[in-house]
């Protein structure tokens, strides 16, 4: 089990105040003092000081805030892995971003299932920042994300590299002749909620180019893939998302590209866990065989 000092220190990793950190323990703030500076005094050196009133994390302390959150989802998932292995399966639990989840993954588990039958799987679909924070909290082994991280906290194999496209209907009513991308914002962009990597990417390349999602005359923010494919098709706004999430939509039809002369970009989907994971060598035996399926 995780030291109970390290998970006083976690809980003020997670507030940055010692008050708030008592309050969620059940305990007295002095008792949180003392575990800190116990740890501090183990490791000899200072994990908090204070940049005018605001706790901050030193190096050291940002350091052993990483290496806790590894023991502790290697902790979590070992109990997960001793209950499945007593009633005769493997558990695996992972997540994946929308993208891979929706586009992706249903090929990849029907052969894998197949292959290893035995398997449980249990597969989350959500937004990057939040399979971040679930990999953190111990609740999932490791994910196919297509949004940013902390390469410093996470260890990673790259999965693929996919084109992002602009797209809309086939009959979508431009306002002006389009060219460059800043010809697009007369119209509704359709985008997802905050923390998706899909938005992710594209707030980056805007704001790579001294623009920004406020500069689109209006939006629309929507939580599902499929919901947002539905409106591009009848037209109600233009939208950017993976080449590979709209492939048969735009084979069939029912979407086409939006070529512009300035807009060219892909981004990697990568396959992650907590950095240091004793679990490691296990998660690249399961990259690998995701990725002869693909």
């Amino acid at each position: 089990m995780l030291d109970f000092r390290m998970e006083t220190f976690l809980t003020v990793c997670e507030y940055m105040n010692f008050t708030r950190a008592a309050e969620v323990l059940n305990i007295t703030q002095p008792a949180v003092s003392q575990h800190v500076h116990h740890l501090e005094k183990h490791y000899q050196v200072k994990l908090f000081h204070y940049e005018g009133k605001k706790l901050r994390l030193t190096p050291p302390g940002e350091m052993l805030r990483s290496a806790a959150l590894t023991m502790m989802h290697d902790e979590l998932s070992l109990e997960k892995r001793m209950q499945s292995m007593s009633k005769g399966f493997q558990d695996i639990r992972f997540g994946a971003t929308m993208t891979v989840g929706e586009v992706i993954m249903a090929r990849i588990l029907k052969q894998y299932l197949v292959q290893y039958p035995e398997t449980q799987l249990h597969m989350e679909v959500g937004n990057t920042q939040e399979l971040l924070q679930k990999l953190d909290d111990g609740e999932l082994d490791f994910a196919l994300v297509e949004g940013f991280f902390k390469k410093s906290e996470y260890d990673f194999l790259h999965f693929s590299t996919e084109n992002y496209i602009a797209v809309c209907g086939p009959y979508y009513p431009f306002r002006k002749k389009v060219r460059r991308l800043e010809d697009l914002f007369g119209e509704r962009l359709l985008l997802r909620e905050f923390g998706s990597g899909t938005r992710e990417v594209l707030e980056r390349y805007l704001d790579s180019k001294n623009f920004g999602i406020d500069d689109f005359a209006k939006t629309a923010e929507i939580g599902s893939l499929h919901t947002i494919k539905e409106l591009t098709k009848e037209g109600l706004g233009i939208t950017f998302l993976y080449e590979i999430a709209v492939r048969q939509e735009l084979e069939k039809g029912e979407l086409k590209e939006i070529r512009l002369k300035d807009f060219k970009l892909s981004h990697d989907f990568t396959f992650i866990w907590r950095r240091g994971s004793i679990y490691a060598d296990m998660y690249r035996v399961l990259f690998h065989r995701f990725s002869e399926i693909v």
